[in-house]
């Protein structure tokens, strides 16, 4: 209770709000503060419930760079477009501890807040350290109130830890660096070079965390060597292999569209090497809500 008192005047002496202006505040009190950690490949989800007001989501997913995102997800939609100013308060076992600034953000109707990246890992940073990142903002449904949300650092170290556990294994590619992609072939064969092979175990490691995939387009080609029907032949069967593959780690198979085109839609000259190994290829374009 000693604590949650503390947190309580942490808020009330935090604010810079006008005389007179009357102050809500929103914070989970010591048993109702509990933040969760949800965790796949693909997504780390780091998220804190506000009794009356929301959930708060910090969320970083695959990709090629560090990245994170804060979400604001309130009860009450804001009913139009206002702009929230960011402060890390220091906690009452801290006394003295001037308040920090740590940025503003834009609150904008029917969308989730914009908050900048380094911002959000800041506020990370202060709950680690005990700090109540809060958020200040004018309400948009009374003008005479303010509004107070803080993220309270209480139970916040064991989740937090899992969700960093969690971003260091997230795969180093998106789903955009996939969902467009050209694999390639040995001449005459069904076999994948070294390098596609690579390529198709990195797109169904992701598939195998993220079965939300509209559709999957597989089409297959040939070069102009070994006789058209041969040609066409060979390059269903190499789609079918793909499908097989996909299908295998769990995608519908009506989700999975195929075709072989053989010798048709050449996109390089079958006059050299080179080109002709630009030609054996399968293209896979996939979509997801």
């Amino acid at each position: 209770m000693r604590r949650l008192n503390g947190l309580l005047m942490v808020l009330l002496s935090g604010l810079t709000l006008e005389a007179g202006a009357s102050v809500r505040h929103y914070v989970a009190n010591a048993s109702q503060s509990q933040w969760e950690s949800s965790e796949t490949r693909i997504q780390c989800e780091l998220s804190h419930n506000i009794p009356r007001y929301g959930d708060v989501m910090f969320t970083s997913v695959a990709g090629k760079n560090l990245n994170l995102e804060f979400e604001l997800d309130m009860l009450r939609i804001p009913a139009n477009y206002g702009l929230a100013s960011v402060k890390s308060i220091a906690p009452a076992w801290k006394p003295g501890v001037p308040t920090k600034n740590i940025s503003t953000m834009s609150l904008k109707k029917q969308f989730n807040p914009d908050m900048p990246q380094k911002a959000a890992w800041t506020m990370l940073t202060e709950l680690e350290k005990g700090f109540v990142p809060t958020v200040y903002y004018a309400d948009w449904y009374s003008p005479y109130d303010k509004v107070a949300v803080g993220l309270s650092s209480i139970n916040f170290i064991k989740a937090y830890d899992q969700f960093l556990k969690c971003v260091d294994n997230l795969l180093p590619y998106s789903f955009d660096d996939i969902s467009y992609t050209i694999l390639s072939y040995q001449s005459n064969t069904d076999k994948l070079t070294r390098s596609s092979k690579k390529r198709l175990t990195e797109i169904g490691e992701y598939l195998k965390h993220s079965p939300e995939i509209d559709q999957i387009e597989i089409d297959a080609y040939a070069d102009s060597y070994g006789g058209r029907w041969p040609n066409m032949e060979l390059s269903k069967k190499r789609a079918k292999k793909i499908e097989n593959y996909l299908v295998a780690l769990g995608v519908e198979k009506g989700r999975v569209k195929v075709a072989g085109f053989g010798e048709k839609r050449h996109v390089a000259s079958n006059k050299t090497e080179l080109g002709r190994a630009t030609n054996r290829r399968v293209v896979i374009q996939m979509t997801r809500p």
